[in-house]
């Protein structure tokens, strides 16, 4: 089993910045991958940006350039920060563990999620 648990979320200007971490525990050799996925009002969840198994980034079309996800092993963390947030960013932010399942890689742990809102 997988723990996640997302903080440092919260309310900023357009423009601004936010960090978000993403504390992990439990089996972590399970892990593919990791991925930090958004969810707007009314809108599907969709993955924003993740880091592979060899620490590769990689970014939606929508972040790039703006976002940067980043890790620190020795705390078993998984950073997000967020640079030139637009209103559009603004979303319930989760983090997601992928680890092999029956059928394949799977998005199979979440964390409880954690709030940006970006004002205009």
């Amino acid at each position: 089993q997988l723990q996640l648990v997302e903080s440092g979320g919260g309310l900023v200007q357009a423009g601004g910045s936010l960090r978000l971490s993403c504390e992990t525990s439990g089996n972590l050799f399970l892990v593919y991958d990791m991925g930090w996925h958004r969810q707007a009002p009314g809108k599907e969840r969709e993955l924003v940006a993740g880091m592979d198994h060899h620490g590769s980034p990689y970014y939606d079309d929508s972040v790039k350039g703006r976002f940067t996800v980043s890790r620190d092993t020795a705390k078993n963390t998984l950073y997000l920060q967020m640079t030139s947030l637009k209103p559009e960013d603004t979303a319930m932010y989760y983090c997601a563990a992928r680890t092999a399942g029956e059928s394949g890689l799977i998005w199979g742990s979440w964390g409880q999620g954690t709030q940006v809102t970006v004002s205009s």
